[in-house]
């Protein structure tokens, strides 16, 4: 079985890992994502496409990643208001890591709508061969139900460019709560693009701890089950399954797994390099399994095979990117 993993992201070129998040993720989890921890705090951008590349090219299960960064925040004339010094990797970034690996990346380009030349540069990015858009509307407090957007919606949907759209929680960068609704979906859906809702649209309340652990689906968050609906009734709406291996989101995997009505609009994805646990962590495997899972050394490969004790090789979460790119 070899699939796409649709959700993974290159960081800015500028990152010095320097905030308490990345110096804590480093410590703990920079070997289990296949990196070097010494040579990323020496030169991190560098060490990171080694990494990431090293990883897929000796990856079992995945042909090619879609790979994308994010725009900065910025105001309606375009001007630059926030600029994350480890998530902001600029489409130029991209395309050049693109162009040195093209058997192993399909780029996406990310294009803050606040931009007054926003539709002129998904012309360029189609042009060099960019596939689809991100977007982090949550962090660049774009409210897309705004008819302002819908003209970008128009431009994607007249290119048949997919769009993935981050819904739920967001804690690697500020972001905008109200603007982490699934009501994020509604304009492009209506619209007419294919839509990938990332993360299963999942949210947990930081200060309930039990809940948001909680394997019991009558604890799981109203838009996951929104969603679930959404998918079966709009035939341009998607949705991935990155980040699913965090313990907050990990809880829905044996439910997902028995929704089989919508496994034809689910895609495989990872969130690559957000951290997961494979051991202790709320997937339901026994120890025994998690141990085993746990010695595979290729983090592509070690999320996949926890997804594959959930959705078998057959599955259609692992070719539904065909349909889209």
């Amino acid at each position: 079985m070899k699939t796409v993993d649709f959700h993974t992201h290159l960081l800015s070129s500028d990152v010095k890992f320097d905030r308490l998040y990345d110096k804590v993720a480093i410590i703990f989890f920079a070997s289990q994502l296949g990196m070097h921890p010494k040579k990323l705090m020496q030169n991190p951008y560098k060490a990171y496409c080694e990494a990431l590349i090293k990883n897929v090219k000796e990856s079992k299960f995945l042909e090619k990643i879609v790979l994308f960064g994010v725009d900065a925040r910025v105001d309606n004339r375009g001007e630059t208001t926030h600029c994350d010094a480890t998530v902001c990797a600029t489409n130029e970034d991209v395309n050049r890591l693109y162009q040195q690996n093209k058997d192993y990346i399909i780029p996406f380009f990310s294009i803050n709508p606040k931009r007054p030349d926003a539709l002129d540069l998904i012309d360029k990015y189609v042009a060099l061969g960019f596939k689809g858009a991100k977007f982090l509307q949550n962090y660049w407090g774009v409210d897309t139900r705004e008819k302002q957007y819908i003209p970008y919606f128009e431009k994607l949907k007249y290119h048949d460019l997919p769009l993935i759209i981050h819904i739920g929680n967001e804690s690697s960068v500020h972001s905008y709560k109200e603007c982490e609704s699934i009501e994020m979906l509604y304009n492009p859906v209506e619209i007419g693009v294919n839509t990938v809702c990332a993360h299963m649209a999942l949210s947990y309340e930081p200060f309930r701890i039990f809940k948001a652990l909680s394997k019991n689906p009558k604890n799981f968050n109203d838009e996951y089950f929104q969603l679930l609906k959404m998918l079966k009734t709009h035939d341009n709406l998607y949705a991935d399954i990155s980040a699913l291996l965090t313990p907050v989101r990990a809880k829905v995997l044996m439910h997902l797994s028995e929704q089989k009505d919508i496994h034809n609009k689910l895609l495989f994805g990872t969130d690559f390099p957000v951290p997961f646990t494979t051991v202790l962590n709320t997937h339901r495997l026994s120890i025994k399994k998690s141990l085993e899972i746990s010695n595979e050394k290729n983090p592509f490969d070690r999320y996949t095979k926890i997804i594959l004790e959930f959705f078998d090789k057959e599955s259609d979460i692992f070719s539904n990117y065909k349909k889209l790119i």
